[in-house]
């Protein structure tokens, strides 16, 4: 009886530590997960949310602030990809810039896309105080740049980075209005801005 006792307290023991071993290990586990996880967060918006939280370009050219617009569109890989960095930059100089998005892919927007000459996006357009064009920037810009020329345009000093042209993706402005039929698939027409 002794031997059966001895090994249930060994087989008890036994099951006792190799719980534990596993709720350790799932511990473990789940707080490298987490602290990995909180490590690589980055903002996620999307262009949809950043056009709908811009400044209108009737308000952007009327309000005495200076005005960074930039012409995307949807299916733009450049425009997705600097969102993030945009937002943040957006974030930090609202209270004394607007920014403006305008969709290429809306026709209401063809009268600016001629004036400001967009054939390739992200296309931003800097705007002085009155609304008169300062620089543009065609492509993937790092936020460090935009930030600089951002501050600059603030301080009214000339923009230390001027007529960029990075990374983007071509575009060509169609010079006839856009029927519904023939928008691109990959924008779904509801989507257009």
């Amino acid at each position: 009886m002794n031997v059966n006792l001895s090994k249930s307290k060994n087989i008890s023991s036994l099951v006792t530590r190799l719980r534990n071993f596993m709720i350790v290990s799932v511990v473990i586990v789940l707080l490298v997960s987490i602290f990995i996880g909180l490590r690589t967060e980055k903002v996620s918006i999307s262009l949809n949310e950043m056009a709908e939280a811009a400044t209108p370009l009737d308000v952007a050219l009327s309000n005495n602030k200076p005005t960074l617009v930039e012409f995307y569109a949807n299916w733009c890989t450049t425009c997705q990809a600097m969102a993030p960095e945009l937002e943040k930059i957006r974030q930090q100089y609202a209270q004394n810039t607007n920014f403006v998005m305008l969709n290429v892919d809306n026709s209401k927007w063809l009268p600016e896309v001629v004036k400001y000459r967009v054939d390739g996006i992200p296309h931003f357009v800097f705007l002085d105080r009155e609304g008169t064009e300062v620089s543009q920037i065609i492509g993937e810009v790092p936020k460090s740049i935009m930030a600089a020329n951002i501050e600059a345009l603030v301080a009214g000093s000339q923009l230390p980075y001027k007529s960029t042209v990075g990374q983007g993706d071509k575009f060509n402005a169609s010079l006839v209005p856009i029927k519904a039929s023939q928008v691109d698939p990959r924008v779904h027409g509801s989507q257009v801005q």
